[in-house]
């Protein structure tokens, strides 16, 4: 798979994970191994035990230019080039974050290669790459009409997706869709994907990547028989030994049942896929935490405003599920989490999805 002027030995993207969870341990070895391994941006500040935020009474990152810290995503990127010397490395940025365009730029600075973007439409993507004409920028969209409008507005910038991922409402984290869309067949990844296909020929030889609720090469073989050049695959890499989540975290996700994965509102203003633990009870008896928006982490909350209308601050709760604390963490994975049985190498995980279980 080509993305941009990097090729891929696989056609599998790891997607990328905050806060914390795809860092340099599981994107440099996804890499290492052949697919694309993806460092999430988010929460950057808190990397190697705070080391990479200033510290301040709540012992939290301070702002938007601490939790998106560039000393800490540098440093991120940095090892994960120590495990996987010079095959393609993505980063992950959302475009809900606040500082996105710094953010971009800093991924850049730092090596990676290829920049990935959903979390809303990027229509100024193309303005923060200008400097690295070798960085592809790759946009993660739910609709050919949202295609449509991204192509539209990049032409400004001579600049066209160098490749498309279409998510579906399957996926981990948070959905491009409502509630109740998320559960109609017209959303559904394996409807969408061919609108999408259709929409990029009208702008040339744009490679489409199918997202949300893949789990084996059975999957897989699907998208790639539906037109896609590949997959991208987040819930089955918490299931590795070298995933960056903290033990506690991939216990929750080894122990959780079907049943237990739930949508949940989110102070993003989108529904949000996760294990429900002790702090969604905590958050209906209002004894969860308090909100106090330290942070900034997102456009959409309004400095902590619909943090406090849905009861709990997405920075500190992702915050504390990175750390393994089991009564406070917000515990995202796909629809396929209940899968995750046990642990497994970054490689054992490849080869199952390139040979079949």
């Amino acid at each position: 798979m080509k993305i941009g002027k990097h090729n891929i030995e696989k056609n599998i993207v790891q997607g990328g994970m905050g806060l914390g969870i795809s860092w340099d341990k599981l994107a440099g070895t996804v890499s290492l191994n052949g697919a694309l391994g993806v460092v999430s941006s988010v929460g950057t500040g808190y990397y190697q035990n705070k080391e990479y935020s200033h510290k301040n009474k709540n012992e939290k990152p301070w702002s938007e230019a601490n939790f998106y810290s560039k000393d800490g995503l540098t440093a991120i990127i940095k090892n994960a080039r120590k495990i996987c010397g010079n095959k393609p490395l993505g980063c992950n940025v959302l475009y809900a974050s606040n500082d996105y365009g710094r953010i971009v730029k800093d991924a850049c600075e730092a090596g990676a290669d290829i920049i990935i973007t959903g979390a809303g439409l990027p229509t100024n993507m193309p303005e923060f790459v200008a400097d690295f004409p070798d960085v592809a920028i790759v946009p993660i969209v739910s609709s050919a009409r949202a295609l449509k409008l991204i192509c539209k507005k990049w032409k400004k910038y001579n600049r066209l997706p160098d490749a498309v991922i279409v998510e579906g409402p399957l996926s981990g984290g948070h959905q491009g869709f409502n509630y109740e869309q998320c559960f109609m067949d017209e959303f559904q990844l394996e409807n969408i994907v061919p609108p999408v296909i259709e929409e990029a020929k009208n702008w040339g030889d744009i490679p489409i990547i199918a997202a949300g609720g893949i789990w084996d090469k059975n999957d897989i073989d699907k998208f790639i028989a539906l037109g896609c050049a590949g997959v991208q695959m987040g819930t089955r890499f918490l299931g590795t030994f070298e995933c960056d989540a903290s033990d506690n975290f991939k216990e929750v996700i080894i122990n959780a049942k079907a049943d237990d994965i739930k949508l949940q509102k989110s102070p993003v203003g989108l529904p949000a896929r996760g294990v429900a633990t002790k702090l969604q009870e905590s958050i209906l008896q209002k004894t969860a935490p308090k909100v106090s928006c330290v942070s900034n982490c997102v456009a959409p909350c309004n400095r902590g405003v619909e943090a406090k209308a849905v009861g709990f601050c997405i920075a500190d709760r992702l915050a504390d599920a990175y750390k393994g604390e089991k009564d406070t963490g917000l515990f995202f994975t796909g629809s396929n989490g209940y899968r995750v049985d046990k642990l497994y190498t970054v490689q054992d995980v490849l080869d199952k999805l390139t040979y079949g279980e």
